[in-house]
């Protein structure tokens, strides 16, 4: 009896589990992966531990826009040697003027709406600059402003300045566990923005 039958056979399932393999590694290095949030500066809209889909397909020819939830790389400064990428939210884009005052946030000269800052009894958290830190920022071309949801709780732009977007991973779309939590994550429009500032 030959053994060229179970060769075959053997030679198949190899190259189905390579093919397998090269999908799934070529589906997570251009189009999508996973990302699990490991920080709480984006509280209430992601949890710690919570799971997202991550796109890197789109923002090749969609660019990122106020309003985004990224995952990028942080500053070689913030690192602290954890390779832990951030999940932060995009407030201003390249040439945008981002401002603090008052507690308020304002891109371009007007107080944008922010319905997704962590509340605490109720009250949406002031944004704050960091302690000593600048309070006025003008986007450079191929960088992006961002902050946490959860203003007291987010390093971000008003500590490290703008970030490349270079460093950029993607951008977040699905929460897809814990199961109940499942959904696409909805992205705020900023219509004060689109009409010229009085």
């Amino acid at each position: 009896m030959s053994n060229r039958p179970a060769l075959g056979c053997a030679f198949e399932v190899l190259e189905t589990l390579v093919l397998t393999v090269l999908i799934f590694f070529g589906i997570q290095s251009f189009v999508a992966q996973p990302f699990k949030v490991q920080q709480g500066s984006m509280q209430t809209t992601l949890l710690e531990d919570q799971y997202v889909l991550v796109d890197k397909l789109s923002p090749r020819w969609d660019a990122y826009a106020i309003g985004d939830i990224i995952v990028f790389n942080p500053p070689d400064a913030w690192n602290q040697a954890s390779n832990v990428p951030f999940i932060k939210r995009v407030i201003g884009v390249a040439n945008d003027e981002v401002e603090l005052r008052d507690g308020l946030v304002y891109v371009n000269g007007i107080e944008i709406d922010e319905p997704y800052i962590f509340e605490e009894d109720g009250v949406p958290q002031e944004t704050l600059p960091a302690p000593g830190g600048a309070t006025h920022w003008v986007v450079p071309a191929g960088e992006l402003f961002v902050m946490g949801d959860h203003r007291q709780d987010s390093a971000d732009s008003r500590n490290f300045g703008p970030i490349e977007v270079s460093h950029v991973v993607g951008r977040a779309w699905l929460r897809y566990w814990p199961f109940n939590t499942f959904t696409i994550l909805p992205v705020p429009t900023y219509p004060e923005l689109a009409s010229p500032a009085p």
